[in-house]
Order: C-alpha cells, then structure tokens, then sequence
C-alpha cells in the first residue's frame, strides 16, 4: 500500500475519555471528560459512535458498534502536564519531563513591577482566576483607569485581558510581546502569554476571537520542522501555529471558533496540499471546559459530530484522518483546570479496510507524530511507534 499523499489531524481541545492511571497525583482522581458529560445532559454522537467511539471506552447511552468505520483506541500522556503545550508538543514527538513553572500566588513582584515600566499601564488581578469571572470582576476598573488585568492558571500562562475599546488589539498584542521577553527569563519563565481582549459594558463583558498565544518555542525539532524540512506542507489551524512558536508551519489559518475552524479546515481539504493539515478546535475548552459547562461542551460536540460527514467527504482515497485530542477538562470535576486523561484515537481513510479495529492503549501522544513521520518517510522522533504499519496489516 503507498503512503498517504495528505493527512488532516483534528485535536479536539480538551476531550479526554478517562483518568490516567497517574491521575491522583495531578489532583485529577475519577475525571473523564466524555463520560461524566454524557451521564449529565446525555450525548447524541451518531457518526462518532459509527467510528466507534464506545468501543474505546463505554460512555452513557452510545451503544458500542458490531463494525466500527474507524480504526480506534486511546492514547496516554506521558509528558509531566496536562496543558495545552505539552500535549500539542508530545502529539510531535517531544516530551516535557519537567512540569512548566506556574504561579498560583500570583507573578512575582519584579517582574510585574518591570512590565509596568515597559507598557506605561498600571496592572490589575495579580492573581489566578478564571478568564471570564476576572473580566466581569475587574472589568469597569481597567475601563476606568486604562490598566491591563493580569491572571494565570494552573497552566503556565501569563494571560492579559482588556477592552478592545480602551486598548486597541495591536497595542494589546504589543503588550503582550513585551509580556513574552520578560517572560522568557529562567527566572519568571513562563511557557504562553495570552491576549484576552473583550468587549461589552460592565455587567455584560464578552471575551472576543482575538485572542493570541505567544509561546516559547519547543526545546527540540517536532515533526513539524521534519516535514518543513522536506518540502511538504505543515499547514496550522486555528492555534496550531501560536503552540509551537511558528516553528514548523508552513501556513497559518487563524479561526474564530470551533465551526469556523470545520470551515477552514474544508477549505485546506479542497486544496491540492501535501503533507499534513493540523488544526485544534479549541471551544470544547476554552468556552465550555474552563467554564464548567456540561451543557454547552455536549451541545459542541454534537455540533462537531454534525459536521464529521462533511469532514469525511472531503478525505481523498489517498488521504489519512486522524481525530484525537490534547488533554481533559470534565466539565463536572471541581476547580477550572485541565484534567489528566487519556485521550481518543480515531483513524480513517477510504483506503482502509471497510471494518476499524482496535489499535490499543498507546503508551503515548507521540505514536501520532511518529506515525506522520513515517508515512512521509521523514526520521523519526525520539519518541513514539508508529501506527501505520497496523494500519497496512489490518
């Protein structure tokens, strides 16, 4: 069988299908992202179920199938986190072995007292928050006195929020840059800067899609950067581009949410690209997850679920789709932050056999970036099996 010409990798941000076996010793005992959703408001997942999603894992009320369209399984995370970063990085073949700083009390002093001089603005917050409850919180006050409102999170992020009234975006995004080099000092290393810009008055504040990482670069050459290497498209949707520091990516496509990002992501697939299309629908943890939100995380996957036929339509002969995702946020578990989950594996193309199997637990992310890798004959990373060969036999 010849390699795949194209490969479409959709992460769904933050749909984890289970507790890691390490779970307790992130805080995380008992999580499951997919489960607890269903068992709350229940899930109508028909073209998931199809590609067998609860042959990975039973979830409330989707039945198991005789045939599975895809093949399926999960995948474990290996690197030391449970954020965005690490699991993008490890999805490439990179594995983070020393968890990222965070600040749970807030930046230090010093560094807060540096940006203040270089941005010529006051800060607000200081603190770890929730994105949308420190805007309805500060809100009028950062309107009032033109001063920026900082938070962080479990995550290693330095997150700026302001009106797009009272900071323009590029200003913001230029406060964010000076953010992000007085970040990457050892000493107040952070791994993102994030804009938050909102809009709305005082009581009705909305977080806007303007929103911009700023991250540090990945400590070593991902998959990415191989196919980069060799000619072949490495093509970002969405966020993809903001992970890994532009390294890699031969062309960004920014999104506005998870249905703009279906959008784009069609749009690459009428195109005649080589090599690999990379996006990350990021509402399921941005809009729901975060939010603890059960109700409207079930509601976008359902409205994923809607658009996978259209997604499969476009997937050549010699095309390879793969869904998974980055890390869990169970929107029923306690707090705002991640959870440490397996995540689930879906593999397809018209080439394959008419009937998916198991292809496992996989011992970690990066059997994704290796199976990338091997398809297009680039060296392999340093971690992961690839599961093309699988593929092939079966």
């Amino acid at each position: 069988m010849k390699p795949f010409n194209r490969i479409a990798l959709i992460v769904l941000d933050s749909v984890g299908i289970g507790a890691l076996p390490d779970a307790a010793s992130f805080g995380d005992v008992g999580v499951h992202t997919l489960g607890h959703i269903a068992e709350t408001r229940g899930l109508s997942l028909p073209n998931l179920k199809n590609m067998g999603l609860s042959n990975i894992e039973p979830i409330s009320g989707i039945d198991p199938v005789a045939k599975p369209l895809a093949h399926y399984g999960k995948m474990a995370e290996v690197s030391a986190g449970k954020d965005t970063t690490t699991g993008h990085w490890e999805l490439m073949g990179v594995h983070t072995s020393t968890p990222f700083k965070t600040y749970p009390q807030g930046f230090p002093t010093e560094l807060i007292q540096a940006f203040e001089k270089r941005i010529q603005r006051g800060v607000l917050g200081n603190k770890t928050a929730s994105g949308t409850a420190i805007i309805e919180e500060l809100g009028e006050e950062h309107m009032k006195t033109g001063s920026v409102i900082v938070y962080t999170s479990a995550d290693s992020v330095f997150q700026i929020a302001a009106h797009e009234e009272v900071i323009p975006l590029e200003e913001l995004y230029s406060i964010c840059k000076v953010a992000r080099e007085l970040t990457l000092d050892d000493r107040f290393a952070v791994v993102r800067v994030i804009a938050r810009p909102f809009t709305g008055k005082p009581g009705q504040f909305q977080r806007t899609a303007n929103r911009r990482d700023y991250s540090v670069k990945p400590p070593q050459p991902t998959v990415l950067n191989r196919l980069q290497d060799a000619g072949l498209d490495a093509i970002g949707i969405g966020k993809i581009s903001d992970i890994y520091a532009e390294e890699g990516i031969t062309r960004s496509i920014p999104t506005t949410s998870n249905m703009d990002g279906v959008d784009q992501l069609l749009k690459v697939l009428n195109e005649s690209y080589h090599g690999l299309a990379f996006i990350n629908l990021v509402d399921f943890d941005s809009k729901y997850g975060h939010r603890r939100d059960p109700e409207g995380y079930g509601q976008a996957l359902e409205d994923f679920d809607r658009r996978l036929p259209e997604i499969m339509d476009r997937i050549r002969e010699q095309d390879l789709l793969i869904i998974t995702a980055d890390h869990g946020n169970d929107p029923t578990y306690k707090g705002t932050d991640h959870t440490r989950e397996y995540v689930p594996l879906f593999v397809w193309s018209p080439a394959l056999s008419d009937q998916g199997v198991s292809l496992g637990v996989r011992s970690t992310f990066s059997d994704v970036g290796a199976t990338v890798a091997d398809n297009f004959g680039l060296q392999a990373p340093q971690h992961g099996t690839s599961f093309l060969p699988e593929l092939i036999q079966k």
